[in-house]
């Protein structure tokens, strides 16, 4: 792939020329680019683009630019911090803090068992790091109760994935990006999220006219003002559109049958499910006019090639591994998947979450081996040399599960490790108490929301202080090198793993110590032995390979191949009884299926077609809570802000959070641009002034969710409900019921008062006034007219949005 215009993105703050160039990988979003790490005097000054890596041609986003502002934040984390009888933290020793992490983890072992203790990790680690994780979790402690906050952003496409295809691994590339006739981003605003992969994407659009592009969502992103064709459907409602456009292609007979009666299985179920979304009834319920839904089946239904993506505009809305398989049933039969230019890209939305779930970090074991397999078990056991009795079997259990078990008191020892949960789950407030319950590590390089709720927190290191794997969204393994040592008393995640396992002396069943890997390397070399056989075989990958080839898509066999850009083009995929990552689950349940269950399938190297039943949300507008809330990120920040928000450039570009209205609305209610309204749901409320446009429906609010701290009310998750979706059990933050009010008072003037008297009652200036009632300068009021008086007026103003770069 090359780009028209070449282009190296830098930022470097230093006097004088660096002294070294270290190669690494953006540690930001799941786009994976390559780049170099300044160093200067032994720390990190800045950052440039890789111009030879395939994924970004030098090209790097404003998220990742600004990273390395982070490690040289003032306020890192030095030194371990426990919180004594004063119910403070307080600095302690490495020795003090390890000791009493291994004290609780011994007493709730001894207490309450191997399920007692829980691992919940971040997606932006390393496989090196995941795949420990799952080895001290799994080998060492005997817990099943390992997890992530992939569980928030993107799971969905884990279980999307093992329904269809039987094991993880998105189908295709970004290699497939650049060569479709269409491209369907489903609730993936990538202009904001992935901003690189949306230069790539624009860059060919103005070149070669192509792809037409078709955006699903419900908001008029900037993503979706360069759609040829803007699906713009009500809340809550992608499958029933997703049925709608299927049974509409079926009906006109543009299915590719061979395709399916040889690769497939389930067809008939499907058909009898979407039997029933004529375009009248998805018109009505998705509120997507009838021409151009004609125009999108017209389109997806003879388009010779067609990727479609997905992120967390499905991932975290109801029905949503149910939306995902559509999409891959939708795939599957057109026939196109396994073929140039074809085949669905569900997306990652962190940098290495793939690789969390590649690793065996969160549900299923190492290498993508199902959990529910004897025959699995079994395997890892004679690879780890320990008792197979001794691995913890069964389904996952995500993180709201348990939050139930933190408030039940079943866990009372929860290690977090990189990540804000007090910030990105949803009903926060809830959350905390249950966090407050339980002994809480919190492992990470400052302090957070998270924090608050810890009984240790363990200084962690950044990008460029270590080195390590990561997996971004098309299956593409990259390599970090380390670029300058942690600051003095910060240790990696990894060592703080491994010196963990010594102190607890977890052995193997001849009594040797269970992990002998000292570094990331070592480690790496033993999962490549782990991943031999398996969908995501690493056999042929090296670190020297991965830096000479800028990163190799797995699986990658041997030490000549340069890796597989497409997965399924031999159209047999991991459904095999023995071989399958997962029995799958009921499609309408998510009731885990026993082996005798999935082995009656027959699906025997053919992907599976399920149906798909519309269920509409379990929260919806009502009479004290009338509008729809939805959440979303900006192109300024990543997740809680931990580092983007010490960037002073990003920070400068949003400050804090705000709430997106339509115009009438804004209308109908009296709000005005900029003035601070209250937020509330079911669950609490929050204020931040108000951005007015046609961005939105009407009936619906947009709040970015990367503002959090517990002294200002603009958290969205103060808001959001922890119902999840049957499946992924992922939480649906993109669909609660709220309401918005004015703060503003009324004030009815009396004889002989001003303007400038009644501002001064207030505490305001009377420009304020005037702009919160739209009144004209000079301006004569009359004794008894009512003033709106604002309570609160934002003394900077919203920026407009803007995309990071010009259109290209």
């Amino acid at each position: 792939m090359s780009w028209e215009n070449e282009r190296i993105d830098s930022l470097v703050y230093t006097q004088g020329e660096v002294d070294k160039w270290v190669y690494s990988t953006c540690n930001i979003c799941s786009i994976g680019c390559g780049c170099y790490t300044a160093v200067k005097d032994g720390k990190i000054v800045g950052i440039k683009g890789n111009g030879e890596h395939p994924i970004n041609r030098g090209r790097l986003g404003p998220k990742g630019e600004n990273q390395w502002y982070a490690n040289n934040a003032p306020d890192r984390l030095k030194t371990p911090l426990v919180r004594g009888a004063s119910g403070k933290l307080t600095p302690a020793s490495w020795d003090e803090a390890m000791n009493l992490i291994v004290s609780k983890a011994k007493q709730s072992l001894k207490e309450k068992g191997p399920d007692s203790i829980a691992i919940y990790s971040t997606g932006q680690g390393f496989l090196e790091d995941y795949y420990t994780i799952a080895k001290v979790g799994r080998a060492g402690l005997g817990t099943h109760l390992l997890d992530a906050n992939t569980r928030l952003c993107t799971a969905t496409t884990e279980f999307c994935l093992l329904q269809s295809f039987g094991a993880d691994g998105t189908p295709a590339s970004f290699d497939d990006v650049d060569e479709t006739e269409t491209l369907m981003l489903f609730g993936h605003n990538v202009a904001e999220t992935g901003t690189v992969l949306f230069e790539r994407i624009m860059e060919r659009k103005k070149r070669t006219g192509k792809p037409y592009i078709i955006v699903v969502d419900p908001r008029k992103t900037q993503t979706a003002k360069e759609a040829d064709l803007h699906l713009q459907l009500y809340p809550g409602s992608n499958v029933a559109l997703l049925n709608g456009l299927i049974n509409g292609i079926l009906g006109k007979g543009h299915i590719d049958s061979a395709f399916i009666e040889r690769h497939t299985i389930g067809v008939n179920d499907m058909k009898e499910s979407v039997s029933e979304w004529t375009i009248e009834k998805t018109a009505a319920i998705t509120g997507v006019p009838e021409n151009l839904l004609l125009a999108a089946i017209n389109r997806l239904g003879t388009t010779p090639s067609l990727v479609t993506t997905t992120l967390q505009g499905t991932f975290q809305s109801a029905d949503a591994t149910t939306a995902c398989v559509a999409i891959n049933n939708l795939h599957l039969i057109r026939g196109l998947i396994g073929r140039p230019g074809s085949g669905p890209l569900h997306m990652a939305g962190q940098p290495s979450s793939s690789a969390n779930r590649t690793a065996g970090g969160v549900g299923t074991y190492p290498a993508q081996r199902n959990p529910m397999n004897p025959k699995h078990i079994e395997e890892m056991a004679q690879i780890w040399n320990v008792d197979k009795i001794s691995l913890p079997t069964g389904p996952e259990k995500g993180i709201e599960e348990q939050i139930d078990m933190m408030e039940t008191g079943d866990i009372s020892f929860f290690w977090n490790i990189g990540t804000n949960p007090m910030v990105s789950l949803p009903n926060r407030d809830r959350a905390r108490k249950a966090f407050e319950k339980t002994f809480v590590v919190v492992q990470d390089p400052f302090l957070t929301e998270t924090t608050a709720v810890a009984d240790v927190v363990l200084p962690a290191a950044l990008w460029g202080e270590k080195e390590g794997t990561m997996e971004n969204a098309d299956r593409t393994i990259n390599l970090l090198r380390k670029a300058v040592e942690p600051p003095e008393g910060v240790k990696s995640d990894l060592d703080i793993l491994l010196d963990f396992a010594s102190r607890m002396n977890f052995t193997d069943k001849d009594g040797n110590p269970l992990i002998n890997y000292k570094t990331p390397e070592e480690c790496f070399e033993e999962f490549k032995i782990v991943s031999k056989g398996r969908p995501c075989d690493m056999s042929g990958i090296t670190y020297e390979r991965l830096e000479a080839h800028n990163g190799l898509r797995w699986p990658v066999k041997d030490a000549a191949s340069l890796g597989t850009p497409r997965l399924y083009a031999d159209f047999v995929f991991h459904t095999a009884v023995d071989y399958t990552q997962s029995f799958t689950k009921d499609q309408f349940t998510g009731r885990p299926l026993t082996k005798l269950e999935f082995a009656k399938k027959e699906a025997n190297g053919r992907a599976i077609i399920h149906p798909t039943r519309f269920l509409p949300p379990a929260e919806q507008p009502n009479s004290e809570f009338p509008y729809w809330l939805t959440t979303g990120r900006l192109v300024w920040h990543w997740h809680t802000r931990t580092k983007t928000g010490r960037s002073p450039h990003l920070h400068m570009a949003a400050q804090h959070g705000y709430v997106e209205i339509n115009r009438e609305d804004a209308e109908t209610l009296g709000i005005v641009q900029g003035e601070t309204v209250r937020i509330s749901s079911p669950r609490g409320w929050i204020q931040v002034p108000a951005r007015i446009g046609d961005a939105v429906q009407k009936g619906l609010l947009f709040v970015p969710f990367h503002f959090g701290s517990w002294e200002k009310k603009e958290a969205a998750n103060e808001l959001t409900a922890e119902f999840v979706d049957p499946l992924s059990k992922q939480p649906t933050f993109k669909q609660s019921a709220c309401k918005i009010e004015k703060l503003r008072k009324e004030h009815i003037t009396s004889e002989g008062e001003s303007l400038q008297y009644i501002a001064d009652q207030y505490g305001l200036t009377v420009d304020d006034l005037i702009a919160a009632n739209r009144l004209t300068n000079p301006y004569t009021i009359q004794m008894g007219e009512t003033l709106e008086v604002p309570l609160s007026v934002i003394n900077v103003p919203i920026p407009p949005y803007m995309p990071y770069r010009q259109k290209v």
